[in-house]
């Protein structure tokens, strides 16, 4: 369970390398968080694709997977807390004493947790995006240009034919 809770936030960590270069927008391979369930699953498996495609040295891999690790472990703590909080909230009925302040509570732990969450991505984006070379963060933009031109050709190629898969209608 471990190693399935490991590789999960690997693969978590990696969606976050998505959108690497806030700070440099042509150099990231993510996009925009919102439609990060479009990017082969909540795991972002594209990312991690990509960072296999970079031929990183074994020093980057090792750096890459230290800080995976270490970000894995400092929220490790926070995310058994909230796990504590939601069990304790759903063992409640409505009808009972504190149901609305523990409501409340949750609420504010989860926005806390989701704040947290986005920053330590952030984090371990920028963490990563300095291990790569100048050359490495060049074919990592040049990735991403091209995915998302796949995209679009996708999505106008979607909707050329969502008239012709209209329910009710034949040819």
């Amino acid at each position: 369970m471990r190693k399935s809770l490991f590789l999960g936030l690997a693969l978590s960590s990696a969606l976050a390398l998505g959108g690497i270069a806030m700070a440099a927008p042509q150099s990231d391979f993510g996009g925009p968080h919102g439609s990060w369930h479009h990017q082969h699953g909540p795991h972002g498996g594209h990312a991690m694709f990509a960072l296999k495609k970079l031929n990183l040295s074994n020093s980057q891999k090792t750096s890459i997977r230290q800080i995976i690790k270490s970000s894995f472990a400092t929220g490790k703590d926070q995310r058994k807390a909230l796990f504590q909080q939601r069990k304790a909230f759903q063992s409640l009925t409505p009808d009972q004493s504190g149901y609305q302040a523990a409501a409340d509570s949750l609420a504010q732990a989860e926005a806390n947790a989701a704040r947290a969450r986005v920053e330590q991505q952030a984090s371990v984006r920028a963490k990563i995006y300095a291990v790569l070379t100048p050359a490495q963060k060049m074919q990592l933009a040049s990735m991403k240009a091209k995915r998302e031109q796949r995209m679009q050709e996708w999505k106008e190629f979607r909707a050329e034919h969502a008239k012709d898969a209209t329910p009710g209608t034949s040819k």
